[in-house]
């Protein structure tokens, strides 16, 4: 069956026709590890794990390649300020090193509680330094790189086209701040390939030019080439991305061997909250650990995701949690209902089941639709018949969907009513400013193996057993 994909890089949806009949090569832009994942980041892995899940169906193996980002991203996108990774071991009181172990885990534990597949190439920018370094070297023989004083920057100027992805026309675009940040640079839109070291820098390489440490955009570059060679079939992330990194990411690449490096770009849309941005200052930014705490299965936000389709912005309430998570009890239970169910099919039956399946396959073969997908799987499991075969269908979706359809409980924990009780007291005690009760009463919540966390939305209750 054909699979069809909406490119950024033709602004189309077009065919997929990968480079080798078997096997697709992916490439997706991995976390930089100097803070919590987000369930906006969540989202762009959530259509990544979306889209191995559908190649495979259609019965490809898969080469995909993530980077995990633990040098080389400046708070800002102009080449200016510090490494991410260092403001934040700097604010954590941490190393770098400390810094980058303890958010990659993170990263992999919220990929295991969405049951997310694992890439089967995850690799380190600080591991691959040498392997920059070269991809840098042959920039500057290729004549696509100049050296300043302070880094080695990309010369735009010598592309027959920049950029591709995002379409701007640099001449209509007031350059800003970024003019002013390195007078040496030949463009304000050239970037920085490599950035020359301060003494106290604590993160930095040996190099031709002194110690050093690579821009942001390099690492993918070298990276992709060495595990994906210079052309593969998918390059995926965040729609954040396309503007700089990604152009970036091309421009390189043409630099060095004349090829933009992947056939399909495809970006995930951003995630509102409440219908708005999702900022700290706003105090709505949820992390998956927010979910457990207030007591949903993770996979209530992979399933609340399907309702949306990847290139959309989609909106996140915890009404739509609360609602998705009985949506995924239903589907669990219709699962196990239609298991041990005696219901003879007939042949009419047996093609019905047919032709939902077909239009399953259809849908997700259409740029990954799932909020249509969605609604052949839950065809199947209101189907009225109750059969193992119907059962089956549904494992067989579930392979696309990843929501664990066999497993039965959406809830992690089932708060007693006595704590209810004691939780909504205290809610009383602290609207009426009534702050020793309140801590009377948090106190004896605890005792009985609950902690209370007050929130804009009300209080979490979590376990600690």
């Amino acid at each position: 069956m054909e699979i069809y994909f909406y490119n950024t890089l033709t602004k189309k949806k077009e065919q997929f026709n990968p480079i080798d009949s078997k096997q697709v090569r992916i490439y997706s832009c991995g976390p930089t590890v100097y803070k919590d994942a987000t369930i906006g980041n969540m989202r762009t892995n959530i259509f990544q794990d979306v889209l191995r899940r559908v190649l495979r169906y259609n019965g490809f193996e898969l080469k995909h390649v993530m980077n995990i980002t633990d040098v080389g991203h400046l708070v800002s996108d102009g080449d200016e300020g510090e490494d991410k990774m260092l403001k934040s071991a700097r604010e954590e009181k941490k190393s770098p090193l400390e810094i980058a172990e303890h958010y990659t885990k993170l990263f992999f534990d919220d990929l295991k509680s969405l049951n997310i597949e694992t890439p089967e190439i995850v690799c380190k920018a600080t591991e691959h330094i040498q392997e920059m370094l070269e991809y840098v070297k042959k920039l500057i023989k290729n004549g696509y790189a100049y050296e300043t004083s302070t880094a080695i920057y990309f010369d735009i100027s010598k592309l027959d086209k920049y950029p591709i992805l995002s379409n701007l026309n640099l001449e209509e675009q007031k350059a800003g701040a970024r003019v002013d940040i390195d007078t040496e640079k030949r463009s304000p839109y050239d970037f920085a390939l490599w950035i020359k070291a301060p003494e106290n820098h604590l993160m930095k390489w040996d190099s031709p030019w002194g110690p050093s440490y690579p821009g942001w955009h390099i690492e993918c570059s070298a990276m992709g080439q060495k595990y994906l060679g210079e052309q593969f079939d998918i390059h995926t992330g965040g729609i954040d991305l396309i503007p700089t990194h990604h152009e970036n990411e091309i421009a390189q690449s043409k630099g060095a061997c004349g090829k933009i490096p992947a056939n399909y770009w495809m970006h995930g849309e951003y995630l509102l909250i409440n219908g708005g941005k999702m900022s700290k200052s706003l105090g709505n930014v949820y992390l998956v650990k927010d979910i457990k705490e207030r007591g949903y299965d993770p996979i209530v936000y992979k399933l609340f995701s399907y309702s949306c389709h990847y290139r959309n912005k989609l909106n996140f309430t915890w009404e739509g949690i609360e609602s998705a998570s009985k949506s995924l009890e239903r589907l669990r239970n219709s699962y196990q209902l239609n298991l041990n169910g005696t219901d003879e099919l007939t042949a009419q039956d047996k093609e019905k089941l047919l032709q939902i399946e077909k239009k399953f396959h259809e849908a997700i073969n259409d740029d990954l639709n799932m909020p249509l997908a969605m609604s052949f799987v839950w065809e199947i499991a209101r189907f009225e018949k109750k059969n193992p075969e119907v059962a089956k269908l549904l494992a067989k979706f579930d392979t696309v969907l990843g929501i664990k359809i066999d497993e039965t409980n959406t809830k992690t924990q089932e708060i007693p009513q006595e704590i209810l009780d004691l939780v909504e007291q205290r809610k009383i005690a602290r609207m009426n400013k009534d702050w020793v009760k309140s801590d009377e009463l948090r106190d004896l919540i605890a005792q009985k193996g609950y902690t209370v966390k007050d929130t804009k939305e009300g209080p979490i209750i979590k376990s600690n057993k």
